[in-house]
């Protein structure tokens, strides 16, 4: 079986796509619900909906999830074609609407979000009260391409053509613990406790660079939040690698000195280019950059 968008468009109803890709994406029912902020078993209907509009499966229902089928793959480029259509349409209307009114979408870390922007917005929604600046801080890397969000900032470069940014500052790192508990020696750390970030996030700079400076220092817990981390590190749980501005402004640690400062990182700001003429943006984006950028 072949689709063309045409005949695509003719079976799918414009409420179909998402389900239809999001299934594709993230391989299960449950994950795609969370996804589109659905119940599991509303996506179910609606793919057997879907399913039965097409007159085939589109699915295989394994045990690791869902696969898509021959007539499936069939359906996906056209499918994504769909989708990208119609993306680059609300980008380029949201991109021509003029005042500073309306929402925001901004991407960031935990820490970042609370330590670094925070006092912006604060600013910024004292200039513009009509923008409303949605935060998300969770650690998944979100589309500007697919309108997830409409501004990010995060520690890895952006590589797509069709984003628009730059380096937006460059964070200090530093070795934290709460005074008098732990005097560690480099090279040694043994008697020390380590907070680290998760598994997950095993191979990230000050990782590697504690547990080396440490190496016999036992790890006693992992999160991906700094701000967790730091939060246990003022318990006593464990020493804890943190961005200055967190760890500096932080009660109850202390910065410990081991000489040799661990590796700083850079902090990258992004957005769509349809939206570059978007005013609440680049209202948003103009702020930040002349409060944090350096």
């Amino acid at each position: 079986m072949q689709f063309c968008l045409g005949e695509l468009m003719r079976v799918l109803e414009w409420s179909d796509l998402p389900i239809f890709l999001a299934i594709a994406r993230e391989g299960t029912l449950g994950a795609a619900a969370r996804k589109l902020g659905q119940t599991q078993p509303t996506m179910g209907r609606r793919l057997r909906a879907l399913e039965e509009a097409v007159g085939a499966a589109l699915f295989q229902r394994t045990s690791d999830g869902f696969v898509l089928t021959d007539e499936g793959q069939a359906m996906l480029g056209p499918a994504l074609r769909m989708e990208e259509e119609a993306l680059a349409l609300q980008r380029q209307l949201a991109g021509s609407v003029g005042g500073l009114e309306g929402m925001l979408r901004v991407s960031c870390s935990d820490w970042f979000g609370v330590t670094m922007l925070s006092p912006v917005l604060a600013e910024f929604a004292g200039m513009h009260p009509a923008v409303v600046v949605e935060v998300l801080t969770d650690p998944r890397l979100y589309s500007l391409p697919r309108r997830e969000a409409d501004l990010v900032m995060r520690i890895r470069p952006f590589d797509e053509p069709e984003v628009i940014a730059r380096r937006l500052v460059t964070i200090s790192y530093g070795l934290y613990a709460k005074p008098g508990l732990w005097t560690p020696v480099a090279g040694d750390g043994a008697g020390c406790r380590l907070v680290l970030m998760d598994t997950a996030f095993g191979g990230m700079p000050d990782v590697g660079w504690v547990t080396r400076l440490l190496p016999k220092a036992a790890v006693v817990s992992r999160s991906n939040s700094r701000e967790v981390q730091a939060r246990l590190c003022a318990l006593g749980a464990g020493l804890a690698v943190l961005p200055r501005p967190l760890g500096d402004s932080s009660p109850g640690i202390a910065l410990v000195d081991l000489g040799e400062a661990p590796p700083s990182r850079d902090t990258w700001i992004g957005y769509h280019r349809d939206l570059r003429r978007l005013p609440r943006l680049r209202a948003l984006v103009d702020l930040i950059l002349q409060r944090l950028a350096n």
